[in-house]
């Protein structure tokens, strides 16, 4: 009789849960988007265009640092805490600058399959078309080579650079807030092809925040009743997000760079020396730490140090360097 009633329950509980599930569907979440836009990408996309679009070779930009992510437990898995997908990101970076109009980048990432397939392509050729036909049908193009290669990786993340919270409690009432922050560095240099030289090599770091909030109610609503409350809400900013704008923000620094060293140059002088000039500006901006009068730290303020003017050089783009 037992065994009845436990088997009636049973498929009374899976039926009411099979008329439940029509009812309750998963949240829907937002529309597939086209893209980050990120802080740096709109400077990116607005830089004038340079007097010859360059042809640039990325072959492989690389994770450098080994990090893996750990969970809340301080546990370490074996998934990466970097994105493995930097290289797609630096070649995006790479044809969104000045609107496609910097960098034409040639495929070296799959250069094997790539090979492979025009090597198809050939031997198809050969073997389904007659030799009057082969001379009729133009050969496979010559591959475009580069002068310059980017090459660089993600070097660095460092995790729980900051940490610290803030909580308070009364009558049973209280919440707490608490926060982290991390910290990702991208390197990238330009390699010439001819000699090996590296023609300027670059850094750049991007901040990861996440803050957690939580709020608690614990209180006697009557005798031996007991209400108890709990709500939260966290928010972490992504890190293959920072990897990127840390890339763009690498590849806009570079073409920067570049134009200081005389590497390359833009097609109208006047407009790239004024983007120069605000570029070395924002490279000398300190924080200053400010003080009260019990030696507490209440803040920082900007101070702008002075830089010696550049000397001007036979070219209007080519400025030299000081140190």
């Amino acid at each position: 009789m037992y065994q009845k009633f436990i088997l009636l329950a049973s498929c009374l509980l899976s039926l009411l849960l099979l008329s439940c599930s029509t009812f309750f569907k998963p949240v829907p979440s937002s529309k597939a988007e086209t893209g980050f836009h990120s802080q740096v990408i709109d400077d990116l996309m607005a830089l004038p265009p340079p007097a010859e679009k360059l042809v640039i070779a990325v072959y492989k930009f690389r994770d450098q640092t080994g990090q893996y992510k750990q969970t809340a437990s301080n546990a370490i898995t074996y998934s990466t805490a970097v994105t493995q997908g930097a290289t797609s990101m630096l070649i995006k970076a790479l044809e969104e600058a000045g609107q496609g109009k910097w960098f034409e980048v040639v495929e070296r990432e799959s250069l094997p399959n790539l090979l492979n397939e025009r090597k198809i392509i050939r031997q198809t050729r050969m073997q389904y078309m007659s030799k009057e036909e082969l001379d009729k049908v133009p050969g496979l193009p010559a591959m475009l080579y580069a002068p310059v290669i980017f090459d660089g990786g993600v070097v660095a993340y460092e995790s729980n650079l900051l940490t610290g919270g803030l909580g308070a409690k009364y009558l049973g009432v209280g919440g707490d807030t608490q926060f982290q922050r991390d910290t990702v560095t991208v390197a990238l240099r330009a390699v010439a092809v001819n000699d090996g030289r590296i023609l300027k090599s670059v850094q750049t770091s991007k901040t990861i925040f996440s803050v957690k909030l939580d709020s608690n109610l614990y209180r006697f609503v009557g005798w031996q009743n007991l209400l108890e409350f709990d709500a939260g809400i966290s928010s972490n900013e992504p890190p293959q997000m920072a990897v990127l704008e840390a890339i763009e923000q690498a590849v806009y620094s570079m073409i920067m760079e570049g134009a200081v060293k005389g590497v390359w140059q833009f097609q109208d002088p006047i407009l790239g020396q004024q983007l120069v000039k605000k570029y070395q500006d924002s490279k000398v901006v300190k924080a200053v730490p400010i003080y009260n009068g019990m030696g507490e730290l209440e803040g920082f303020e900007k101070e702008t140090v002075a830089v010696t003017t550049p000397e001007k050089a036979s070219n209007p783009n080519q400025v030299k360097e000081h140190n």
